[in-house]
């Protein structure tokens, strides 16, 4: 698999130049402070690691529960065993860090994955079909409100998984801070509904310990979302994100136009103050 990725690598890199421009901005406006040849050997690091991405997610597709579980370490799965012996439903929160794809084969809490699906119907309906296979469950965002009014109905604990590092679609509805040395907006779901049906949240960061082979520790961010302010959970999340990516940014998705969007001036841009703990 590494001699593949290494051959995509040069087509991706050197003959398609897949979104070079995209990247090369991101890294200049996250990281004023350090010389082009040090974001260069981000740059060259990332693509490397995108070609390693994309073949594990075909992996992903077919592979067996043991032989990802063998690839995807989890160091303290104690965390989520504390809830889910309560019988309490949790949010994971997390980001397109490292790879994100094997969690939703690895994880024994059930699973429900939340995401925007692919323009492409016939690969999208595809692609959740394989990743369902297991007994996780790949809900749109859209309709993920109804999702957890029926298992908080009918009393079934939940996991769900959401990546929050996405651009929101409306830059009204969403928490604007300064990250990556950049105005930023936060989608907001995660808080919302933890403060809806008194989840607790955790922050999953996923350590890549070699290639294809991975690490998971999670951090709770918040047991009683209802007993702190406003914007407490998302403002930990950011922070912990943002320690995530400055200790390698070289597995974030930089080639994302994550910051495509403008502040309107009617919207408060909010001051991380907390600390990441």
């Amino acid at each position: 698999m590494n001699i593949l990725s290494e051959i995509l690598y040069f087509i991706i890199y050197h003959l398609v130049r897949y979104r070079r421009k995209v990247t090369r901005t991101n890294l200049a406006n996250a990281y004023p402070q350090r010389t082009v040849e040090e974001r260069r050997k981000i740059e060259h690091a990332y693509y490397h690691h995108i070609c390693d991405l994309l073949l594990e997610g075909i992996y992903n597709l077919y592979a067996s529960p043991q032989s990802i579980m063998k690839r995807y370490h989890f160091v303290n799965r104690q965390v989520l065993n504390q809830y889910y012996e309560k019988g309490q439903s949790i949010i994971l929160m997390s980001a397109h860090y490292n790879n994100w794809e094997y969690m939703i084969t690895s994880l024994n809490y059930q699973p429900v994955g939340v995401g925007k699906p692919l323009d492409d119907k016939l690969v999208a309906n595809y692609i959740t079909r394989r990743r369902s296979r297991f007994g996780t469950e790949i809900v749109d965002h859209s309709n993920v409100r109804q999702t957890m009014q029926y298992y908080h109905d009918h009393q079934v604990p939940v996991a769900y998984m959401m990546l929050s590092d996405q651009s929101p679609s409306d830059e009204h509805k969403s928490f604007w801070t300064l990250f990556m040395n950049q105005e930023t907006p936060f989608l907001y779901g995660a808080e919302h509904f933890a403060r809806q049906y008194d989840m607790p949240v955790i922050y999953y960061q996923v350590t890549k310990v070699r290639r294809g082979h991975y690490q998971v520790l999670f951090t709770p961010i918040c047991d009683k979302p209802n007993a702190v302010p406003q914007y407490t959970i998302v403002s930990r999340y950011i922070e912990h994100l943002a320690h995530t990516i400055n200790e390698a940014p070289q597995y974030w998705l930089w080639s994302h136009k994550r910051w495509k969007r403008h502040r309107p001036a009617d919207v408060p841009l909010h001051k991380l103050t907390l600390n990441a703990s």
